[in-house]
Protein backbone atom coordinates (compact mmCIF):
# COMPACT_ATOMS: atom_id res chain seq x y z
CA UNK A 1 0.00 0.00 0.00
CA UNK A 2 1.00 3.74 -0.81
CA UNK A 3 -0.60 6.96 1.18
CA UNK A 4 -0.33 9.76 -0.45
CA UNK A 5 -1.16 13.43 1.01
CA UNK A 6 -1.11 16.52 -0.98
CA UNK A 7 -0.70 20.16 0.02
CA UNK A 8 -0.18 23.11 -1.36
CA UNK A 9 -3.13 24.56 -3.06
CA UNK A 10 -5.25 27.58 -2.98
CA UNK A 11 -6.73 30.82 -4.49
CA UNK A 12 -4.16 32.52 -6.22
CA UNK A 13 -4.08 35.21 -9.20
CA UNK A 14 -3.85 35.03 -12.62
CA UNK A 15 0.21 34.68 -13.61
CA UNK A 16 1.12 34.14 -9.84
CA UNK A 17 3.13 30.79 -9.37
CA UNK A 18 2.45 27.98 -6.96
CA UNK A 19 4.28 24.70 -5.50
CA UNK A 20 2.10 21.46 -4.36
CA UNK A 21 3.88 19.27 -2.25
CA UNK A 22 2.80 15.41 -2.21
CA UNK A 23 4.04 12.92 0.91
CA UNK A 24 4.49 9.52 0.30
CA UNK A 25 4.70 6.57 2.56
CA UNK A 26 4.06 2.98 2.64
CA UNK A 27 5.35 0.37 0.56
CA UNK A 28 7.89 2.91 -1.57
CA UNK A 29 9.81 0.79 -3.90
CA UNK A 30 12.58 1.48 -7.00
CA UNK A 31 9.58 0.55 -9.67
CA UNK A 32 7.52 3.36 -7.97
CA UNK A 33 5.68 5.66 -10.65
CA UNK A 34 4.78 8.85 -9.07
CA UNK A 35 2.62 11.75 -11.09
CA UNK A 36 0.43 14.63 -10.91
CA UNK A 37 -3.13 14.52 -12.44
CA UNK A 38 -6.06 17.05 -12.64
CA UNK A 39 -9.76 17.39 -12.74
CA UNK A 40 -11.88 20.57 -13.46
CA UNK A 41 -15.41 20.56 -13.11
CA UNK A 42 -17.46 18.54 -15.59
CA UNK A 43 -14.40 17.08 -16.90
CA UNK A 44 -12.39 14.23 -16.95
CA UNK A 45 -9.04 13.75 -14.40
CA UNK A 46 -5.68 14.71 -17.15
CA UNK A 47 -2.16 13.79 -16.45
CA UNK A 48 0.01 17.08 -15.91
CA UNK A 49 3.35 15.49 -15.35
CA UNK A 50 5.07 12.52 -13.75
CA UNK A 51 7.98 10.58 -13.16
CA UNK A 52 8.36 7.04 -14.51
CA UNK A 53 9.84 4.32 -12.61
CA UNK A 54 11.52 7.00 -10.49
CA UNK A 55 13.31 7.84 -13.48
CA UNK A 56 12.08 9.83 -16.36
CA UNK A 57 10.14 12.03 -16.50
CA UNK A 58 7.22 13.13 -18.87
CA UNK A 59 4.85 16.35 -18.78
CA UNK A 60 0.96 17.01 -20.80
CA UNK A 61 2.41 18.66 -23.98
CA UNK A 62 -0.04 21.95 -23.00
CA UNK A 63 1.49 22.37 -19.67
CA UNK A 64 5.18 21.92 -20.41
CA UNK A 65 7.19 25.29 -19.78
CA UNK A 66 4.70 26.55 -16.86
CA UNK A 67 5.21 23.25 -14.88
CA UNK A 68 7.70 21.30 -13.48
CA UNK A 69 7.83 18.03 -11.20
CA UNK A 70 10.40 17.10 -8.48
CA UNK A 71 11.31 15.23 -5.99
CA UNK A 72 13.31 15.25 -2.41
CA UNK A 73 13.88 11.44 -2.09
CA UNK A 74 15.51 12.26 1.65
CA UNK A 75 11.67 13.60 2.83
CA UNK A 76 9.71 11.33 0.67
CA UNK A 77 7.77 14.04 -1.76
CA UNK A 78 7.32 14.96 -4.80
CA UNK A 79 6.39 18.61 -5.71
CA UNK A 80 4.39 20.41 -8.71
CA UNK A 81 5.94 23.83 -9.22
CA UNK A 82 3.29 25.92 -11.86
CA UNK A 83 3.77 29.69 -12.84
CA UNK A 84 1.83 32.07 -15.43
CA UNK A 85 -1.34 30.27 -13.48
CA UNK A 86 -4.43 30.96 -16.16
CA UNK A 87 -8.12 30.57 -14.93
CA UNK A 88 -8.25 27.31 -17.22
CA UNK A 89 -5.57 25.69 -14.28
CA UNK A 90 -8.36 26.05 -11.87
CA UNK A 91 -8.68 22.12 -10.71
CA UNK A 92 -8.59 19.90 -8.43
CA UNK A 93 -4.75 18.94 -8.58
CA UNK A 94 -4.14 14.70 -7.65
CA UNK A 95 -0.96 12.85 -6.85
CA UNK A 96 -0.76 9.30 -7.93
CA UNK A 97 1.39 6.67 -7.88
CA UNK A 98 1.16 3.06 -9.49
CA UNK A 99 3.90 0.26 -9.14
CA UNK A 100 2.87 -1.96 -12.09
CA UNK A 101 2.53 1.08 -14.20
CA UNK A 102 3.56 0.51 -18.05
CA UNK A 103 4.87 3.77 -19.70
CA UNK A 104 2.31 3.31 -22.68
CA UNK A 105 -0.33 3.93 -19.85
CA UNK A 106 1.38 6.89 -17.73
CA UNK A 107 -0.79 10.05 -18.91
CA UNK A 108 -4.17 7.72 -18.08
CA UNK A 109 -5.48 8.10 -15.01
CA UNK A 110 -7.36 5.00 -15.21
CA UNK A 111 -3.80 3.05 -15.02
CA UNK A 112 -2.74 4.58 -12.03
CA UNK A 113 -3.72 2.28 -8.46
CA UNK A 114 -2.80 5.32 -5.73
CA UNK A 115 -4.62 8.51 -5.23
CA UNK A 116 -4.02 11.29 -2.75
CA UNK A 117 -7.53 13.33 -1.71
CA UNK A 118 -6.37 16.27 -3.80
CA UNK A 119 -5.46 19.81 -3.24
CA UNK A 120 -7.98 22.59 -4.82
CA UNK A 121 -6.11 25.39 -6.98
CA UNK A 122 -8.27 28.24 -7.97
CA UNK A 123 -6.67 31.05 -10.42
CA UNK A 124 -8.82 34.16 -10.28
CA UNK A 125 -8.32 36.66 -12.66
Amino acid sequence: QVQLVESGGGLVHEGDSLRLSCVVSGRISWDLSLGWFRQAPGKEREFVAGFFRRQNTYYSDSLKGRVTISRDNAKNTVFLDMKNLKREDTAVYYCAADRSLILSTLRSAGAWDYWGQGTQVTVSS
